[in-house]
């Protein structure tokens, strides 16, 4: 995949745009590294080394090609409730005009955490992170705002019943 890496806005956290496939990168070797890290992201390189056939700084140069090149990032995923954002939502976008246009409008907003263009009933889906019911009405109306977004629905999250970012490679 060819990611496009940038910066909102206010210079805040990087974005990544998956533009397509790229898949020169991903070898046998490569993939087995990515699920090793997919298990533990802080596994030491020369145990990943020693799982996959690797010496220690070959896993650490094969490791920094892939976040380089976009096919992934290590980062620390964290619990919402955990850090005071009481309240989730997925919102459905209808919009009119370039799509790409509005997403990447989406997309620089702090609170949207996922962006993407689909098929069906609407023509994009945000996910967002908010504080509280008030916090979501202030994203609600500011993603209203957006020249081409036509409407939303929110579909606010009750429970959280299974995340993972585990699927492997293909």
């Amino acid at each position: 995949m060819t990611n496009r890496q940038h910066e909102n806005s206010n210079g805040g956290r990087r974005v990544a745009v998956r533009d397509g496939a790229n898949h020169a990168l991903l070898d046998d070797v490569a993939k087995q590294i990515i699920e090793q890290l997919q298990e533990d992201g802080r596994r030491p390189y020369a145990t990943i080394g020693k799982a996959v056939g690797l010496s220690e700084a070959a896993v650490r140069q094969r490791v920094q090609r892939l976040l380089d090149s976009g096919v992934m990032q290590i980062v620390a995923v964290t619990d919402p409730l955990q850090l005071g954002f009481n309240r989730q939502a997925m919102i459905g976008l209808r919009t009119d005009g370039d799509l790409e246009v509005v997403a990447d409008r989406l997309a620089e907003l702090d609170e949207v955490d996922y962006v993407v263009i689909t098929a069906g009933s609407f023509d994009l889906l945000t996910e967002v992170v908010c504080r509280n019911d008030d916090h979501l009405l202030e994203i609600l109306q500011r993603l209203r705002a957006v020249p081409g977004v036509l409407s939303t629905e929110a579909f606010v999250y009750l429970k959280l019943r299974k995340q993972t970012y585990t699927w492997g490679t293909a």
